[in-house]
């Protein structure tokens, strides 16, 4: 098991032929093979919120739906820089500006580079970036202040992608991968499990993922927010997760892949056994609009997991 990717077909029958402990080994000798016993951690601002003009069925922060959060343009300067330093001294390795909207205007370009650019020139921390469908000259932009790391969701599988959003398409996520890739910059990209697709769109979501190039595959568990399209959907139970996830391993097994939006539902036991069963990545403290774990709590859990920082 610890060999190359696994096609979603194997993926699909060691589903249906093993019991969960048995995958999770599996899944974890894979992850060691592959990428030890590090554990990736990275923490997220959000710098631009709500007012955003696609129809994404899961978001609190599209315009079409009505959900009560906070909007605002871009995040201040000095609330920015103190995150950043909150960061850097927590030993967080990566931190990232997530904005709202298909893309940043030429002004707020301008303004998200120069926060980068002070960020990079005080270093002790790596800088990523997820700002939507970019076209090649604003990420070159981003390249240039500083930023090593773009991020931009695939969300789910191409199939299932347009039950989900009609604004944008899951070509148009792929194309931004593509130039990000072409720059130089490492890709995060990952998406929401628990939206009412299947294994097998989750799996496809592991293996585009690994395709495009992504080093790290974010995985988010959907928290249904009030007031968006999925407000009522049934949350999927502990052991599919953790099923979904060990196999999303074999089909990406080169990947980091990373705890993120909604794992604070879980209980301490399913979570570590993630911990060993294919994850070995954490998006730590709050999320966009979600809370998220205490940091503190989050790397008791890597420690008692074997993990190294």
């Amino acid at each position: 098991m610890a060999g190359e990717a696994a096609s979603i077909e194997e993926a699909l029958a060691l589903d249906a032929k093993y019991p969960t402990d048995a995958l999770c080994e599996a899944a974890d000798e894979v992850r060691k093979k592959w990428c030890g016993d590090t554990v990736h951690t990275c923490s997220i601002v959000n710098a631009r919120s709500g007012r955003c003009g696609e129809d994404c069925k899961w978001c609190a922060q599209s315009a079409h739906h009505k959900t009560g959060i906070a909007e605002y343009d871009h995040i201040p300067h000095d609330e920015m820089m103190q995150a950043l330093e909150t960061n850097r001294r927590l030993g967080i390795k990566c931190f990232s500006l997530v904005t709202s909207g298909r893309k940043v205007s030429a002004p707020h370009m301008g303004y998200f580079c120069r926060l980068y650019k002070e960020a990079a020139d005080k270093g002790g921390i790596n800088l990523c970036a997820s700002m939507g469908l970019l076209d090649r000259e604003q990420l070159q932009q981003l390249w240039d202040a500083g930023v090593r790391k773009y991020h931009c969701n695939l969300e789910t599988s191409p199939s299932y992608f347009p039950k989900l959003c009609t604004t944008h398409t899951y070509e148009d996520k792929l194309r931004t991968i593509r130039m990000a890739c072409e720059i130089g910059f490492e890709v995060c990209c990952g998406g929401i499990i628990g939206m009412g697709e299947s294994l097998r769109d989750r799996l496809e979501l592991a293996e585009q993922a690994r395709l495009a190039g992504a080093s790290s595959i974010p995985v988010n568990i959907l928290q249904p927010i009030p007031g968006t399209p999925l407000e009522n959907i049934e949350l999927i139970p502990e052991d599919e997760i953790i099923r979904s996830v060990a196999l999303m391993r074999l089909v990406a097994p080169k990947c980091t892949l990373h705890f993120a939006g909604g794992r604070a539902r879980l209980s301490h036991e399913a979570a570590a056994r993630m911990m060993r069963g294919g994850i070995n990545g954490a998006l730590v403290g709050d999320m966009l609009t979600t809370i998220g774990n205490k940091v503190n709590e989050d790397y008791q859990l890597f420690s008692e997991c074997g993990y190294k920082q």
